[in-house]
């Protein structure tokens, strides 16, 4: 874009600066003309014949003759060549006679003032104007002015540099700029391809897991409920991951409904393949948010402690209290200074221990021993909870072993509690 955008202005300056070019040569050459032909008829006024002699006296005073650079004067006698009459400032300004001849010839054309550009007998270059001086009815004689194309050209030639100078100036400048625009153009484009691409790699791993245990339950003829239950768990993992992404982009607001914060981690908690050394306990809390969101964020804090709590089925307890949920695991936890670097994108818990891979699946189970994956489980779980005003960290668990807490506030009011009992609806899970 940058290159469009520079070489778009370089043409259009190109072409401006040949216009300008072009009529400033125009324009001096016609200014050139205008002062010598102006000159050259003045001075033809200034001569006059008297019974067949030219008086040339008043050329000796004549401020027109006297600024000259070159001046002089053709008389022809009928059915002769013209010869030179007088030549200020010296014979060898004058081009040769063949080009003098052919001057005479042109004046007895026109019958007017003629303009050529003929070079001096010198090597110069000059631009003449002859005016014819009438004798009676006949054309006797012709005065010849001339002036150097030099100067003109010297002058054009400067023009012509200041405006390279200039143009490639604002090249370079329109570079810059379009430097600039293209790249605040395209940075949020690139920004949101990078999203894109996240949610994309984050919602395969997210839907993996499910797909992989249902053909398992297919596969081994398992019951039509367990078959329906894993089904309900995609659509609903299919819904938070849409949800997240129209909320990350911007185009849709979170709904936070009240909803039992014990209810709904339970129901995540069994939904998981290896939810038997798993306990929860707790009591009856409520709390205003969105239950597919919360629903991942629990999955994620559950599934990261089953992966980096210790071995393969290593208990996990998780504790429900108003506004907290805290998953606990018994393995060698998190060092201090890398609590809040876990819970950027692509930073894996195995990552603080030295990993050489940034592994595990979105859902929050990253480890140096797991498959590849995106890193991002807990900062989504730290997005879930800044998008439902809370807050997400991880601690010291008394006795050994990490403490991951979710803190949301409470219901704010109570009778957001009656109407959460009314029915499963309300959990969302």
């Amino acid at each position: 874009m940058t290159l469009l955008f520079a070489s778009t202005t370089a043409a259009c300056l190109v072409v401006l600066a040949a216009v300008a070019v072009r009529i400033d040569a125009q324009s001096r050459r016609s200014g050139l003309d205008h002062e010598v032909g102006s000159r050259a008829t003045g001075l033809s006024r200034a001569v006059w014949f008297d019974a067949g002699t030219l008086h040339l006296e008043p050329l000796r005073e004549d401020e027109l003759a006297q600024g000259a650079q070159v001046l002089a004067v053709l008389e022809a006698v009928p059915g002769q060549a013209p010869s030179v009459r007088h030549v200020v400032p010296a014979r060898f300004g004058l081009p040769d006679q063949d080009r003098l001849d052919g001057v005479w010839r042109s004046i007895l054309e026109d019958q007017g003032t003629v303009l050529v550009s003929a070079p001096s007998a010198d090597g110069g270059r000059l631009r003449w104007a002859a005016a014819p001086v009438w004798d009676d009815d006949r054309i006797g004689a012709a005065v010849l002015v001339g002036t150097e194309l030099a100067r003109s050209e010297h002058d054009h030639q400067v023009l012509v540099r200041w405006l390279a100078l200039g143009c490639t100036a604002l090249v370079c400048c329109a570079a810059a700029v379009g430097h600039l625009l293209s790249g605040r153009a395209m940075r949020p484009a690139l920004r949101g391809l990078g999203q894109q691409e996240q949610f994309l790699a984050e919602a395969a791993h997210e839907l993996r897991t499910p797909l992989a245990t249902l053909r398992l339950v297919v596969e081994r003829g398992g019951s039509s409920d367990e078959a329906l239950r894993l089904v309900d768990r995609l659509s609903r993992l299919v819904t938070g991951l849409l949800a997240r992404a129209r909320m990350e982009a911007g185009a849709q607001q979170a709904e936070l409904i009240p909803l039992r914060l014990d209810q709904l981690v339970e129901t995540t908690v069994e939904e998981l393949p290896d939810h038997d050394s798993v306990t929860v306990s707790g009591e009856p809390v409520v709390v205003h948010g969105d239950p597919d969101l919360l629903a991942q964020a629990v999955r994620n804090l559950v599934e990261n402690a089953q992966r980096h709590g210790g071995p393969a089925g290593s208990p996990v307890e998780v504790t429900v209290a108003p506004g907290l949920v805290t998953v606990r695991d018994h393995g060698a936890g998190v060092p201090l200074a890398d609590r809040e670097r876990v819970f950027a994108r692509g930073v894996t818990r195995g990552d603080t221990r030295g990993a050489t891979t940034r592994s595990g699946p979105a859902s929050g189970a990253e480890g140096s021993d797991a498959p590849s994956g995106t890193g991002a489980g807990l900062a989504i779980v730290r997005w879930v909870a800044e998008l439902h005003h809370g807050s997400a960290r991880l601690t010291d668990a008394p006795g050994g072993g990490l403490l991951a807490e979710l803190r949301l506030p409470p219901s704010p009011s109570p009778a957001s509690s009656s109407s959460s009992h009314e029915g499963p609806g309300t959990v969302g899970a």
